[in-house]
């Protein structure tokens, strides 16, 4: 592919190429080639004729590669070739690029969701184990939060785990575990449940001294 003559044909303005497309380019998983010619498709519509030797035209390709990357565009599920009959009753080939509007609006969606967790949650687990978190750790945190685990929850199970010295998510998920197993909705409950074993055991255990992960009731 003359990836030039395109390259050209976008910087002169006659192509766009939406910025979302550009910052979501490597999980669109497509080479730069596809990329290019996706973009071209993109600009024409929604649903259009498909006539090779139109692209052929527009960006200086040969025909060969045209057929190339609408046949590897088709197989990645970006793009459908719909058969349609005219009003003039001629069997016509379309281009729909519904397929690849679903892909990014599903990327858009994520944004949204990710969004929508409130940055706060990383924040206070950073500051609590006086650390930077990996990328493994936000999706570990994300997964808790994509489960059902309250914020409120997660902040106090961490919480917990600071105060016996530990810095490690899979120490939480073990704290988160165990509340969800006991039933607990809210940091009230878990402050009930101290407060019933204090009273159980006749100690006066502080909140900074318990270890719901050797609890051991009567």
């Amino acid at each position: 592919m003359k990836e030039n003559k395109l390259l050209h044909v976008i910087k002169d303005g006659h192509i766009v190429v939406p910025l979302y497309l550009l910052k979501r380019i490597k999980e669109l998983k497509l080479t730069l080639e596809e990329f290019l010619f996706l973009v071209y498709l993109y600009n024409k519509g929604n649903v259009f004729v498909f006539d090779p030797n139109q692209f052929q035209k527009d960006l200086n390709m040969e025909l060969m590669e045209v057929m190339k990357l609408i046949s590897s565009l088709t197989d990645k599920d970006y793009i459908t070739v719909d058969v349609k009959i005219n009003d003039k009753g001629i069997r016509e080939e379309y281009i729909n690029l519904d397929n690849f509007y679903d892909k990014i609006n599903l990327l858009i969606l994520q944004d949204v969701n990710e969004k929508e967790i409130n940055n706060d949650i990383f924040s206070f687990i950073e500051n609590e184990f006086s650390r930077t978190l990996s990328p493994s750790e936000f999706e570990f945190i994300k997964a808790w939060i994509e489960n059902g685990n309250k914020e409120e929850m997660i902040k106090e199970a961490v919480k917990e785990a600071s105060i016996n010295g530990v810095s490690n998510l899979r120490y939480v998920d073990r704290i988160l575990y165990e509340w969800n197993k006991k039933g607990f909705k809210h940091v009230e409950d878990i402050k009930n449940h101290k407060q019933n074993i204090r009273e159980k055991k006749d100690e006066k255990l502080e909140i900074f001294e318990y270890d719901w992960l050797d609890e051991n009731e009567d």
